[in-house]
């Protein structure tokens, strides 16, 4: 088993040591796929970016069967040939491509601020949201996994913050259709699975996956502290297996099955 989402100390929002992100994950049996932040162009300097080269050289002697590099991308319109070098140039093992950012009237928002909902409806937030994520798996065709498709929820500031199935159907199965037939992954990130009810919405839109042709998922605790690493995979596997979905990891950018 791996945790396929996993950050450390190079993310700016981390401050865990790669040794203690290995010896929880040698703690609880699995393999872990390094993905710290690498949002180019984020609205703060400095922030959510970091030195590659030096990543690759403090992090390559620890790097083996159970541990291994890979990032998140944040993927954006506007930094897509910058991305696309970044993926050729370096030894990943995986790139994880995520949407935190989002471009609302040619300006940039960063979800988890509040100044992109201001004076707007959920409805309104969630269709530019899931827009932005169309655009950029058509476009980012380097990627390994779509990360976080329900990122939206965890900050949206609406009372009801799930990002229902149901209601954004017509956008979310474009999203899921662009991956199936580009046979990329999509991550089952076990974040909110502390939630019941995003547990049963998330199962629809895994399973509305499958029933457009995808066929394998990364599974990904999105984790910033060691005591995350791993956290309800068994919940992740018993999701994957119901949605007829198969857990894989990434080697040398190749999907492995757990």
């Amino acid at each position: 088993m791996f945790d396929s989402h996993v950050h450390t100390s190079f993310s700016t929002d981390c401050i865990m040591p790669l040794k203690d992100a290995i010896s929880s994950a040698n703690k609880n049996n699995i393999g872990i796929i390094i993905t710290d932040h690498f949002d180019l162009k984020y609205m703060v300097k400095d922030r959510f970016i970091f030195d590659i080269d030096k990543y690759f050289q403090e992090y390559t002697p620890y790097r083996n069967k159970k541990v291994l590099l890979g990032i998140e991308m944040g993927m954006r319109e506007d930094v897509i040939n910058e991305n696309r070098e970044i993926a050729s140039k370096y030894d990943l093992d995986f790139i994880l491509g995520s949407v935190h950012v989002v471009n609302y009237d040619g300006k940039y928002y960063d979800i988890y601020a509040e100044e992109f909902y201001e004076g707007r409806s959920k409805k309104e937030c969630y269709i530019n949201y899931l827009e932005g994520i169309l655009k950029c798996v058509k476009e980012y065709d380097f990627i390994d996994s779509l990360g976080h498709i329900d990122y939206i929820a965890r900050y949206a500031p609406f009372e009801d913050r799930e990002i229902y199935y149901d209601d954004y159907n017509e956008y979310i199965d474009e999203i899921l259709n662009a991956i199936a037939k580009s046979e990329k992954a999509i991550e089952i990130n076990t974040r909110r699975f502390n939630e019941k009810e995003a547990m049963g919405n998330l199962q629809k839109i895994y399973k509305r996956f499958n029933e457009l042709g995808g066929k394998i998922i990364t599974i990904g605790s999105d984790s910033h502290t060691a005591q995350s690493i791993g956290k309800n995979f068994d919940l992740a596997i018993n999701l994957a297996e119901l949605c007829g979905l198969k857990p894989v990891y990434f080697r040398n950018r190749k999907p492995e099955y757990l």
